[in-house]
């Protein structure tokens, strides 16, 4: 008699969470898709595949920045022979809201990563020049310095703008305070005000 009882008591709860996650899912669609495309995004640029990466930044970023520019830019950073990047553990955060502005959505994601940056073929005051960087970029806490390899280990947090017109394909800015005077020309005054 006592199984029964646990069983339902069992499915009931199975049930509840259920329609709970579903229920959630249905309320906030745009939210798996602004996921899935920003994940699509890093992982490209991981993958050193920078123009299926550049493919997935919103048109008009590139009233600021160049598309072909962009494209060097990032193989310069992601392709470089004295200073390897890798990216792993990519984590996306719960996205805003998104915005209805001017007939286009805004959404701010935040997400994170690990990056190793190995600098090991530069001699020592590139290496403290670029420490300094990041350090000034990540944060003290979130950069260490690994000397046997020669590379620095970074937790990076960041934050990028998801634009869509149907909710459905999403774009991406990043968002960055360093870049905020350029992103003047790309993004509403709601959303910068955010960053």
């Amino acid at each position: 008699m006592q199984k029964p009882m646990k069983t339902k008591s069992f499915l009931l709860l199975f049930l509840m969470v259920s329609v709970f996650a579903f229920s959630q899912a249905k309320a906030n669609p745009e939210d798996a898709a602004i996921k899935k495309s920003l994940v699509y995004f890093v992982n490209s640029i991981k993958d050193k595949k920078i123009e299926q990466g550049v493919s997935c930044i919103y048109p008009k970023f590139f009233t600021v920045v160049p598309r072909d520019q962009m494209i060097q830019l990032l193989n310069m950073t992601y392709n470089n022979p004295f200073m390897k990047i890798d990216m792993s553990e990519v984590k996306v955060g719960n996205n805003g809201k998104p915005q209805q502005i001017g007939g286009e959505y805004f959404s701010i994601v935040p997400y994170s990563m690990k990056l190793k940056c190995n600098v090991g073929s530069m001699n020592d005051e590139m290496k403290k020049k670029i420490n300094g960087l990041l350090v000034s970029k990540y944060g003290k806490n979130n950069v260490k310095s690994s000397a046997g390899e020669g590379s620095f280990l970074i937790n990076a947090g960041m934050r990028a703008c998801a634009v869509s017109r149907d909710r459905k394909t999403w774009k991406f800015v990043i968002l960055e305070k360093e870049y905020k005077p350029q992103l003047v020309k790309v993004l509403p005054k709601q959303i910068l005000d955010e960053i």
